[in-house]
C-alpha cells in the first residue's frame, strides 16, 4: 500500500481521456505522410504548423466570452492519486532522521553538562581544587597549595627528583606573595623592592626528604615567612602525601636582597619592611639544623671532578640569572654514579656564593665521606664545590644519603658502592 502511494506521487497515473486522444492522435497521423478526406496525399505538416496546433491546444478555452480556468492532466492526476491515498498514521509521522538526531543533540549536551555540575574525582586524595594557585591558611599567615607528581618529574626509580620537589618549593614561595597582594612587576618582589630596583636572593637552603612521592601522588606544600636577621627573611616549607599525611619534606631557607642593576646585595629597607613584616610567625619546619660549617674543596682535595658545565638559555630566571634549583643538578654531575645506584638523597645543605650567568663555564667538584667499604649498607656523606673556571665560588655544599630499598632494583638489593 505503501509503495503504491509512493509510486503515484512521482508517477501520476494518466487519466483515460489523454490516453484515447494521444492514441488517436498517433493513428491518425502514424507515418510521415497523412490522407485527406479525397484519399489524396497531403503534404507533410511544417514544423511551424506543428508548432500552432501544439499552442492552439494548450489555448484556454472559452464558454460565452468568458475564460474558464482548467487545471492540467498531470495536475488533475495528482489530485486523483492524493485524494485516493488513505490518510494513515506512518505517512504522518515526521522525518525519523531529523527527529532522532534531535534527540542525540539534546541528550549530549544534557551529559556534558550534568559531568561537570555533578564531578566527583575518583580518588580521595584529589581534592576539588587540587591544582589551582593555592589559598591563604592559619589566618592568612601561612600559604598552601597542591601538586601532582608527572610522569615526565620522576627519574629512574620512579620517584620525584629532587629538582622537582625544589621546584615545587619555589612555585609555592611565588605563588604565597602573589596570593598575598604583594607581587608587583617583579619576580617576587613587592611594590616597594620594585621602587628600589630590589630582587630576592637565597643565600642559604636546608632541605630534608622523608621520602620521594611516586607518579600520580598528590603532594600538600604549607610555606611561610619569618625574620632572619635584620636584613633577611627565613622561609619554610612543610610537604605531606595528602592521601597518608607522611611528611615528605621539610625545608627552611634564608633569603637576601640584591640590587637589580648593581647586582650588589643591599640591606632591607624599612618600607619593605612593613610591608613583609605583618606576614612573619616564628615557626621553623627543621628543628635542628645543620649548623657545621662547609668546607671548601679544592682540585688536589676534591675525589670527582667534573668540568665544562655551561648554562643554557632555559636555565636563566627573569631576573636574568641562573635559577638556584639548576646549581642543584651541577652539584650532583660530579658524584659518583655508585651512589646515585645505591642510595638517593637524604638531605642537603646549600650556601649560595654568587650567582650564575649566561655566558659562564662551571667545574663541579665531590668528596665522599663516611663511605665504609662493603655493601654499602651505611649512609654517605657528600661536600661538594661549585665554582667558575676561575675560581670564584658559585656555591657550597654538604649532601647525606641513606641507602635504597631492595624495591628498586627488582628485589635485587641494593648496588656495593664501587662495583659497576
Amino acid at each position: 500500500m505503501v509503495a503504491s502511494i509512493a509510486a503515484s506521487a512521482f508517477f501520476p497515473a494518466q487519466s483515460s481521456s489523454s490516453v484515447a486522444s494521444v492514441k488517436t492522435s498517433k493513428i491518425i497521423g502514424e507515418g510521415p505522410e497523412s490522407l485527406t478526406v479525397g484519399g489524396i496525399v497531403a503534404k507533410p505538416a511544417s514544423s511551424s504548423g506543428a508548432m500552432q496546433v501544439k499552442v492552439n491546444a494548450q489555448a484556454v478555452p472559452k464558454i460565452n466570452g468568458t475564460k474558464v480556468g482548467l487545471k492540467s492532466e498531470f495536475l488533475k492526476a495528482e489530485d486523483d492519486a492524493s485524494s485516493s491515498a488513505p490518510r494513515t498514521f506512518y505517512n504522518q509521522l515526521p522525518d525519523w532522521s531529523v527527529l532522532l538526531a534531535a534527540i542525540t543533540t539534546i541528550f549530549l549536551a544534557a551529559e556534558k553538562q550534568w559531568t561537570l555540575l555533578d564531578w566527583k574525582p575518583r580518588r580521595p586524595d584529589m581534592l576539588a581544587d587540587a591544582f589551582g594557585l593555592g589559598k591563604i591558611v592559619q589566618d592568612g599567615l601561612a600559604f598552601r597549595q597542591n601538586f601532582s607528581i608527572r610522569s615526565y618529574e620522576i627519574g629512574a626509580d620512579r620517584t620525584a627528583s629532587i629538582e622537582t620537589l625544589m621546584n615545587h618549593l619555589q612555585e609555592t614561595a611565588l605563588n604565597h606573595v602573589k596570593i598575598a597582594g604583594l607581587m608587583d612587576d617583579g619576580f617576587g618582589a613587592t611594590p616597594e623592592m620594585s621602587k628600589r630596583n630590589l630582587i630576592w636572593v637565597v643565600a642559604k637552603m636546608h632541605v630534608f626528604v622523608d621520602k620521594y612521592p611516586s607518579w600520580a601522588d598528590v603532594v600538600q606544600v604549607d610555606t611561610w615567612v619569618g625574620s632572619s636577621g635584620k636584613n633577611g627573611m627565613r622561609r619554610d616549607w612543610h610537604v605531606i602525601d595528602c592521601q597518608t599525611g607522611e611528611t615528605i619534606v621539610r625545608a627552611t631557607s634564608v633569603w637576601v636582597m640584591m640590587n637589580k642593576q648593581t647586582r650588589k646585595l643591599s640591606k632591607m629597607p624599612d618600607e619593605v619592611r612593613a610591608e613583609i613584616g605583618p606576614y612573619f610567625i616564628e615557626r621553623t619546619a627543621i628543628i635542628d639544623e645543620d649548623s657545621r660549617k662547609l668546607p671548601k674543596l679544592h682540585d688536589d682535595t676534591a675525589q670527582y671532578v667534573r668540568e665544562g658545565l655551561t648554562p643554557r638559555w632555559a636555565d636563566l630566571d627573569v631576573n636574568q640569572h641562573v635559577n638556584n634549583v639548576k646549581y642543584i643538578g651541577w652539584i650532583l654531575e660530579s658524584a659518583p654514579t655508585t651512589i646515585m645506584e645505591s642510595h638517593e638523597l637524604a638531605g642537603m645543605t646549600l650556601e649560595y656564593r654568587r650567582e650564575c650567568g649566561r655566558d659562564n663555564v662551571l667545574k663541579s667538584l665531590t668528596s665522599v665521606n663516611n663511605c665504609p667499604g662493603g655493601s654499602g649498607g651505611a649512609g654517605m656523606e657528600c661536600v661538594h664545590l661549585l665554582q667558575l673556571e676561575g675560581g670564584d665560588e658559585i656555591v657550597r655544599g654538604r649532601t647525606q644519603w641513606r641507602p635504597k630499598s631492595a624495591r628498586v632494583f627488582d628485589n635485587k638489593g641494593p648496588l656495593p658502592v664501587g662495583s659497576s
